[in-house]
């Protein structure tokens, strides 16, 4: 079981290492934080995307569109600083 937690907290590391350039290229960046015992990805936002009004949008329609794609099991992302 540990090793799943460790298998799968890797595969949304790689995620946001992907997603990571489109946020740089706006003055933005993401750092992950933990996966919870119920699959939601907590990350947070820096730089202009910690003060963009748009970045509830780009959380919810990139960031974790993203993750569900590649990974199903995750339910969701948050960004803890929002």
């Amino acid at each position: 079981m540990e090793d799943d937690r460790k298998k799968l907290n890797q595969k949304v590391q790689n995620v946001i290492e992907q997603v990571r350039p489109y946020l740089q290229a706006d003055g933005g960046d993401i750092n992950f934080i933990e996966i919870t015992d119920d699959n939601v990805v907590n990350v947070e936002l820096t730089g202009a995307c910690g003060a963009c009004p748009f970045s509830t949008m780009t959380l919810k329609n990139g960031v974790e569109a993203t993750l569900k794609k590649v990974i199903p099991e995750i339910k969701e992302v948050v960004a803890i600083n929002l």
